[in-house]
């Protein structure tokens, strides 16, 4: 028992370090230049994590500029705020996220990113339209996710998720589909991004 312990650890491990991604400095750099950050934007990371995008957001939009950091899980909403004043960033709000909305301001963004939180969400349909009243009329958002992992879903479960994902991750071809209903349009698509994963960008339509 004490041994298959031990492994089930060891591939818990390797599963994070594989697979949950660390974020590089390179990575940031991409997505910027894929965004086009520009100063007096404002930036959401959705699911924010540690915050670096947003805080190498907050970086670039600079003074006249905001970003959001939101998180649902309570204690890294905590920590973002402390390492929010720790920084001073004065430019960056954080927000408790909510399970089907992303309780941001409507029309509020010019660009919003999930990295590696699309496949977390139990109710995909509910957020996407969210995302897309948090967005300007003519806004970006950039999903960055993976390919399903059946194996990975036996040491790092996602509970809740919709059945077709497949495994941990979710299928490229069907977060297009959710979020193309939803009303979004598909700007461009990178299946080079780094960690095995892709990065799908759409807009909001400048009409809505």
């Amino acid at each position: 028992m004490r041994k298959r312990r031990q492994i089930f650890f060891v591939v818990s491990l390797l599963s994070s370090v594989l697979f949950l991604g660390a974020l590089s400095t390179e990575e940031i750099n991409r997505l910027r230049d894929v965004m086009g950050w520009k100063p007096g934007q404002t930036v959401a990371d959705v699911g924010a994590g540690d915050g670096l995008i947003g805080f190498a957001a907050a970086n670039v939009v600079g003074e006249t500029g905001k970003v959001y950091l939101t998180e649902l899980d309570e204690a890294k909403r905590q920590a973002l705020e402390k390492e929010v004043q720790r920084r001073q960033l004065k430019n960056t709000v954080v927000v408790q996220a909510a399970e089907k909305q992303t309780n941001l301001p409507d029309n509020c963004c010019d660009g919003i990113v999930l990295r590696r939180v699309y496949h977390h969400l139990t109710a995909p349909a509910e957020m996407d339209a969210s995302l897309l009243r948090s967005l300007k009329p003519g806004g970006e958002l950039a999903v960055i996710d993976f390919p399903p992992r059946k194996w990975l879903s036996l040491t790092d479960p996602v509970k809740g998720v919709p059945a077709n994902r497949g495994g941990h991750g979710i299928p490229q071809k069907i977060l297009v589909e959710e979020l193309t209903k939803a009303g979004f349009q598909v700007e461009k698509v990178f299946n080079d991004w780094p960690d095995d994963s892709y990065c799908v960008v759409l807009r909001k339509a400048a009409q809505n």
